[in-house]
């Protein structure tokens, strides 16, 4: 599960400004870092309510599946639970039309649960609605462990223009130490998902209350909980005058 794309713009976010030596990945990754929903507060912080797509945001991630459940557990009935489930998203698609709001989170959404639904409807196997989402999430940690290996840590392209480092901090060795463990992090919390719930789903039905339950659990509250940290762990060491200290230009 990644960060909801929220192009909304944060108190006291300034876009990131390229530099004529800036790679062209780097002007990818500055795309990228500038459009990933990520914002800070006034006095410089991130902003992870905000960057998870607010209190909406999350109820979108967070209801289909669990209407989902609450579905199944009720009616043991697969077509009517993936009907409520995709409908659940639906509504959350008209709501952003009404409140003339951007579409692409809510529109994501529907897309995934419509994916996981039609999975789960073809194989007629009420855990294979969940499976997607564990091949999403093996995606997104083989993408950071790769963005470890070759020196441009996710976290680095993200927190690094938020805190108006640039690029700047792949000069400083112990920058990109930081930005490295901080994006393990991250990795971590989705690596912790897999441990837990593939084998919940490999349980099959038995298994599928234990599955729905830590799937809500383990999605955006646990998430937003390693972005946070990894967002404290790679603060830049503060100077005798309390502001962040600029990393240097060795390599």
């Amino acid at each position: 599960m990644t960060l909801p794309e929220n192009p909304d713009s944060g108190p006291g976010r300034e876009e990131p400004k390229p530099t004529p030596e800036t790679p062209a990945f780097a002007g990818l990754a500055e795309d990228y870092a500038a459009k990933a929903g990520l914002h800070r507060t006034h006095d410089g912080r991130i902003d992870v309510l905000k960057s998870a797509g607010g209190y909406q945001g999350i109820a979108e991630s967070i209801l289909p599946g669990l209407v989902f459940l609450v579905a199944f557990t009720a009616t043991t009935a697969l077509t009517p639970s993936l009907i409520a489930a995709l409908g659940t998203a639906a509504v959350f698609t008209v709501v952003r039309l009404v409140q003339r709001r951007p579409l692409t989170q809510a529109l994501a959404g529907v897309v995934g649960v419509g994916i996981s639904a039609w999975l789960a409807n073809t194989t007629g196997k009420a855990e294979d609605f969940y499976l997607p989402g564990f091949l999403t999430n093996a995606a997104y940690i083989v993408a950071m462990v790769i963005s470890i290996a070759v020196r441009w840590p996710i976290a680095g392209l993200l927190f690094g223009f938020i805190r108006n480092e640039g690029l700047d901090w792949r000069k400083d060795p112990v920058r990109v130490r930081a930005y490295r463990l901080g994006t393990w992090i991250i990795v971590g919390v989705l690596v912790l998902r897999l441990l837990v719930q593939v084998p919940l789903y490999l349980m099959g039905p038995d298994g599928l209350a234990a599955l729905a339950t830590t799937r809500l659990i383990m999605g955006a509250p646990l998430y937003i909980l390693g972005v946070w940290i990894a967002w404290l762990i790679t603060r830049p060491a503060a100077t005798p005058d309390g502001q962040p200290s600029k990393p240097s230009s060795s390599s």
